[in-house]
């Protein structure tokens, strides 16, 4: 697959492909966003649920399991998953940061580094979790949260991964293209502050914006979101997606783990997900028939639901 259909299949994912429907249903709200400062800089997740969710809890007298979202490249966290939220929350305590670099994602002058957000992450675990967390990465997010279990084993207690791979670009030369092309553009953006005017040029080069009054309208709301990049930092991570490569310690992953096929991924071939599934020792699979735009479904917080049930069931934990 070229940098073309990737850059095409991200846009998908986010909800910018089709600008026929709305992204986010009428009515719907996001979990309000929190700030919280911690030793790598300033973070912003959105929380919902908690103790008492679903009934898991009586009176708020234990607390319910943790679901930390990791979003994937160019999204944020409200942006990935906004259909999970409200199904999310009926049975776990949600948390969703934006990433480093993305939305309103911590700021750095460091180049950035997937292995940086899995840190970040953990930070945030230890700050406002009692407890380990079902750690779950779509695209970009499924990266970090393979690495989060990497780097900190203990925060983690299980994995659902979507739309994701042991790569996330598929050979050595579109790895090479890819790390390449988006370091030179980072770095010019780096030097000559680009990355400010290009929320605005690169939404009004792609798509055909009209002119809309619903903040749920999909352009409207999503280029929203988008504008809050950074976006030197946006094409550093494109870049380092063309360095992260999991295949070496795949198969050491000791949680009990579910990976959610896309079967009509552009992006992330079918093949590759079901192959990282097979690797990571006992490993459950669940399919969904659409494409890497899948988040923005509305039956995808509902799969998500079930997937987050299995790993937090005495069984899955036993296992």
């Amino acid at each position: 697959m070229d940098i073309e259909a990737i850059c095409n299949a991200t846009l998908d994912g986010i909800g910018l492909g089709d600008l026929g429907r709305s992204v986010m249903p009428e009515g719907s709200e996001l979990p309000r966003g929190r700030r919280i400062d911690l030793d790598c800089g300033e973070a912003f997740y959105r929380e919902s649920g908690g103790p008492g969710a679903g009934g898991l809890g009586v009176g708020g007298s234990r607390s319910v399991p943790t679901v930390l979202l990791l979003h994937g490249w160019m999204a944020t966290g409200g942006l990935n998953w906004f259909r999970a939220f409200s199904p999310l929350g009926q049975s776990f305590r949600v948390l969703a940061p934006d990433l480093r670099g993305h939305g309103r994602g911590l700021r750095s002058l460091r180049p950035f580094r997937l292995e940086d957000c899995a840190d970040d992450t953990a930070e945030l675990i230890r700050a406002v979790s009692d407890g380990p967390v079902i750690a779950v990465g779509y695209s970009m997010g499924g990266a970090v949260a393979k690495l989060l279990w990497h780097r900190h084993p203990e925060l983690v207690s299980g994995l659902v991964l979507c739309a994701t791979g042991p790569r996330l670009i598929a050979t050595a030369s579109q790895r090479r293209t890819a790390k390449a092309l988006l370091g030179t553009l980072a770095g010019t953006a780096r030097l000559t502050q680009i990355g400010t005017y290009l929320p605005r040029k690169i939404l009004e080069a792609l798509l055909p914006l009209p002119s809309f009054s619903d903040r749920h309208a999909s352009p409207l709301w999503a280029g929203a979101e988008m504008a809050r990049h950074d976006w030197r930092m946006v094409l550093e991570a494109g870049a380092d997606l063309g360095r992260y490569d999991a295949t070496p310690w795949l198969e050491k992953i000791d949680v009990p783990t579910t990976v959610i096929v896309t079967d009509s991924d552009a992006a992330i071939d079918r093949a590759v997900q079901l192959d990282m599934a097979r690797t990571i020792p006992g490993a459950r699979t669940r399919r969904i028939a659409g494409g890497h735009l899948s988040c923005a479904s509305a039956t995808f917080g509902d799969v998500l639901v079930e997937a987050c049930e299995d790993l937090a069931s005495p069984s899955a934990v036993a296992a």
